[in-house]
């Protein structure tokens, strides 16, 4: 195992790192940029490392400068979380070629999954359902007309790299297509330094569902079921649970367990999604692969029993998985919302700010992963999520009634949050009976 492990990353993912490291005897190291300084989760850590001043291209994106924290700090590993370089290839490999483990997949691995284009590729071969479209990548705007009307508008221009819905474009003619092939392959060479793009039929309604897997470094993989991630606007996520509510569990099994061949094929270690939207007809069509944890394994670690965290730091650390596919079971129903520093009622603007109050809720079944806390200022140059609060109950209608009362109760002012809009979704007949697509939140929002 690991004596010391630096965590590129802030936040309460930072926290959660390091509090799996100490369950494992292990001594967190954290960088930190400028504006992060008084950041509460520094001080649960070993050492803090300053890497830059606050803009995440000039302190938690400087490859170099997280190298050289690493080196200083004498860690043996790095856990990169999730977002900034959780999913960058060329990091993995520089922290190989530096004899400083990846908490995560191989650099191979990441480049394959990570890109939509050859994941789906792969998915074919082990049998996971996916959408029609194009096999590769679209230069010429006559191509891309061809596929369309082969499989139907209308259709989604998808980056090949990336994702949080960048590069992405839905058309339902041929002159919206000329306009987003051209629009999207713009915003992916800006976003990710990769102009490529694809294109596939587009699920007017749809549920986003996603099974968890982890894997090893001895050619085991096993999933972790599924989550159901369906409540979000503007493709980011807002409200997660596990299990998927209103699901074939013979037609989930079937998906989950090719979504562990795929991981298994790429000869993949650690924690990954491979995510699915499913149509009307409860059919699966796999959308990508994400090679990092999730923002909501929680729920999962909830009705699973498995610390999703501390398994992707002991594979890392070359132990096999100490569980096989027959040993996971599903216990109960876990709901998380994200808490965002966000005023939905002005188009979720972010809100940096000091936050004065701050009372966490409690009772039985109830967990709160935050760094913020009375006094912490938020800064304004990273993600606005400051919390994740997750009800578990013995079923979906119990967790619901604890989600509840936990928001009734929960503090957070005077900064704008999002615990307003997640009150009112929560009370929402599409929501209690599950009977939702990717879309009706903005519907509600709307009105309509």
């Amino acid at each position: 195992m690991f004596g010391r492990v630096l965590i590129a990353n802030r936040g309460e993912i930072a926290l959660r790192i390091i509090r799996a490291c100490r369950e494992l005897g292990i001594e967190p190291i954290c960088v930190f940029s400028e504006a992060d300084r008084d950041g509460p989760w520094l001080k649960h850590a070993d050492e803090a490392v300053c890497i830059g001043p606050g803009p995440a291209k000039e302190s938690y994106l400087r490859i170099d400068r997280i190298i050289s924290a690493a080196e200083i700090t004498n860690v043996d590993a790095i856990h990169p979380g999730y977002g900034f370089l959780s999913e960058n290839a060329h990091f993995a490999e520089v922290c190989r070629d530096c004899q400083i483990e990846f908490i995560g997949p191989s650099p191979e691995a990441m480049a394959q999954l990570g890109d939509k284009i050859a994941a789906k590729r792969l998915a074919k071969q082990v049998g996971l359902p996916t959408f029609p479209g194009s096999d590769g990548a679209l230069e010429d705007p006559e191509e891309a007309m061809k596929v369309a009307r082969e499989i139907g508008f209308p259709v989604i221009v998808k980056a090949a790299a990336g994702g949080g819905g960048r590069g992405m474009r839905i058309a339902r003619n041929e002159e919206s297509l000329r306009l987003g092939l051209e629009s999207a392959r713009q915003e992916a060479a800006a976003a990710f330094g990769n102009g490529a793009v694809y294109i596939e039929k587009f699920l007017e309604k749809a549920r986003h569902l996603e099974i968890q897997v982890l894997g090893d470094k001895h050619g085991n993989a096993v999933h972790l079921y599924e989550r159901d991630c369906t409540s979000q606007r503007r493709h980011q996520k807002l409200i997660e649970e596990a299990p998927a509510p209103n699901i074939d569990p013979a037609k989930r099994d079937q998906v989950a367990n090719a979504a562990a061949s795929l991981i298994r094929a790429a000869k993949y270690s650690g924690a990954a999604t491979v995510e699915f939207l499913m149509d009307r007809g409860a059919d699966f069509h796999m959308l990508e692969v994400n090679t990092r944890v999730q923002v909501e394994h929680p729920v999962t670690e909830l009705v699973t029993g498995v610390d999703i965290v501390k398994e992707m730091i002991r594979v890392a650390a070359g132990e096999k998985l100490p569980f096989k596919q027959s040993d996971v079971r599903l216990k109960g129903h876990a709901i998380e919302c994200r808490i965002n520093a966000e005023d939905p009622d002005r188009n979720f603007m972010p809100q940096a700010g000091r936050i004065e109050t701050f009372a966490a809720p409690g009772g039985p079944g109830i967990r709160l992963d935050s760094h913020a806390r009375s006094g912490y200022r938020i800064p304004p140059n990273y993600d606005s999520m400051i919390g994740k609060l997750i009800a578990f109950g013995p079923d979906r209608t119990s967790a619901i009634a604890r989600l509840r009362q936990a928001l009734r109760e929960f503090e957070i002012g005077p900064v704008k949050t999002t615990i307003p809009l997640h009150q009112r979704l929560l009370e929402t007949a599409h929501f209690v009976n599950a009977d939702f697509d990717i879309h009706y939140v903005e519907r509600f929002l709307k009105g309509e």
